[in-house]
């Protein structure tokens, strides 16, 4: 019989055996990511995964360096999975068993995503994975942001780094039960945030002091609302919601911006006109990098829009549709959202920055005139591709003054550019698309892809024009870029919705009264009574 003091002893010495052997059958793994052309460092997001798809994360190899860990799956989809470490500008190492893996490098939307297959044996690896840059926004006086962002305050620097992302406003103050003030939400991360730049580097910055209001329940049973955001403004708010009104009027006296999150919430077409929102998110938190997974999400999309669905309910590209659809819906009742994204990075198993808002600024990167810009709409929104466009040589958001006599001619001019081939180009008029533009695809000094826009629109009463790009990727994903619109308006001759759209706005009021009216205040349903009559008056000019 052993005694218990050899069988632990035999028990140790098996592990540093065991312990032992694991050493000698890894090895290390070290990268160093560069820009292709300058051989600068760069910041980056990398993926690393073996051939049974398990995933490592590495470190950074410098003491001056900082490395993020992101695993994220989504609760309706197991293959809805974001995997990734963003890494500073610095080398990274891992430890690795022996054998084969793939290891993918990302940054942003403007390099070309870099893939390499290592087989690793006895000898420890260096890697030197030159990144190449397909366009240069900032170059161009473009600058990107994220409008929906759940990392830290620790985090975002590295993220934001990595991932080229000029502005980003995290949320926060977050409360998702009804009445209750943001200071004391229940998932608030921001107790006592100042409400003051946060500067990166120079043209990478960080606006603290931001709130979701994300209502799903009400007097402590469940009753989803809906969620509303308020960006960049400058103290905490004391109210709860509903009713919405005066979280609107302190928003404003706050000098902030009002964004609508996912149109089909309960609540969302009640926010449009009582609110006065100012940001639609025309790339939402459920579209991401890995597969789509919100099929039958909030309410359905009325049967006029015609989106793609399959079994499951909507597809990626129907959900799309949708989004788009019930944001021209709302410009043609008159409200001149300005299209912004947002990701919910942090939440959501996607990058931060994977839908993206570009804003134009003609010399060179600053906050306020930023802001400034997302408010004026003289930007493109993009998960993929890059959308150059302007009409009479000015930038999204005009509003051009058309007299009163006849038609006008506009010239739509530009281009859409891509890291893949681009499927489509498209030239949306009231919302319904009156040009299709064949993508030429004429390949690029840096390897991208081309398509010129110069096309002829004839205008005769108060209308609105955007331009659109589709690309689909070689695994049958969609990225697209939309412009802001541009707004011509003409006297005596206004802008007015079709009877399928004021006829759905009305409906889902009508619905959401009926829904709710033994659940809220009387204070709370006068809202929704009161952009009843708001939509019931448009009708009366509907066409």
């Amino acid at each position: 019989m052993i005694s218990r003091g050899l069988f632990a002893s035999l028990v140790l010495e098996l592990m540093l055996i065991s312990f032992v052997c694991a050493a000698e059958n890894t090895v290390v793994l070290n990268g160093k990511v560069v820009d292709a052309d300058t051989g600068e460092p760069l910041a980056h997001r990398v993926y690393i995964q073996d051939q049974k798809g398990k995933w490592y994360f590495p470190k950074s190899a410098s003491p001056g360096g900082s490395a993020v860990v992101y695993q994220k799956q989504n609760w309706a989809n197991e293959n809805s999975v974001e995997l990734h470490t963003t890494v500073s500008a610095h080398p990274f190492t891992i430890e690795l068993p022996a054998g084969q893996y793939t290891i993918t490098i990302q940054r942003g939307k403007e390099y070309f995503r870099l893939t390499r297959e290592v087989t690793l044996g006895t000898e420890d690896v260096d890697l030197k994975l030159p990144l190449k840059r397909w366009i240069d926004m900032a170059r161009l006086g473009w600058y990107s942001g994220d409008t929906h962002v759940h990392r830290t305050l620790h985090e975002l620097p590295n993220v934001q780094l990595a991932e080229d992302l000029n502005v980003t406003f995290p949320l926060l103050y977050w409360v998702t039960k009804a009445f209750k003030p943001p200071g004391t939400g229940d998932k608030s991360i921001g107790r006592d945030v100042e409400p003051k730049l946060i500067s990166i580097d120079e043209t990478h910055v960080i606006y603290p002091l931001n709130t979701e209001y994300e209502i799903f329940s009400v007097d402590g049973k469940s009753h989803t609302l809906g969620a509303v955001f308020v960006l960049n403004h400058k103290s905490v708010f004391q109210q709860g919601a509903p009713p919405v009104v005066p979280i609107a009027e302190d928003s404003r006296a706050q000098g902030a911006l009002l964004e609508l999150d996912k149109h089909n919430w309960p609540w969302s077409m009640m926010l449009v006109p009582i609110m006065n929102i100012d940001l639609f998110e025309l790339a939402n938190n459920h579209i991401w990098r890995t597969e789509f997974a919100f099929s039958k999400f909030g309410e359905a999309a009325p049967g006029y829009m015609e989106v793609q669905t399959n079994s499951k309910g909507f597809t990626e590209l129907g959900w799309i549709e949708y989004g788009f659809k019930n944001y021209y819906a709302l410009l043609n009742c008159g409200f001149r959202l300005r299209p912004t994204a947002g990701t919910a990075s942090g939440v959501h198993p996607v990058p931060l920055g994977f839908g993206r808002v570009y804003v134009k600024l003609n010399s060179g990167f600053d906050y306020q005139k930023w802001v400034q810009g997302l408010n004026q709409g003289r930007s493109f929104v993009t998960t993929g591709p890059m959308l150059l466009v302007t009409i009479n040589n000015f930038e999204p958001g005009h509003i051009f003054s058309q007299p009163d006599r006849g038609t006008a001619t506009y010239l739509v001019a530009g281009t859409a550019q891509s890291a893949y081939p681009l499927e489509r180009i498209e030239i949306v008029v009231n919302g319904l698309v009156a040009r299709t533009v064949k993508a030429q695809n004429i390949k690029t000094p840096s390897g991208s892809f081309s398509g010129r826009i110069n096309e002829k629109i004839e205008v005769a009463s108060s209308s609105w024009i955007a331009v659109r790009c589709y690309e689909r990727r070689p695994n049958g994903r969609i990225r697209f870029a939309h412009t802001g619109p541009f707004y011509m308006e003409v006297g005596g001759k206004p802008l007015r919705p079709r009877k399928a759209e004021i006829g759905f706005l009305i409906d889902r009021m009508n619905k959401q009264i009926e829904r709710s009216k033994d659940v809220l205040s009387k204070e709370a349903l006068a809202e929704y009574r009161r952009a009843l009559k708001i939509y019931q008056t448009i009708a009366q000019s509907a066409r």
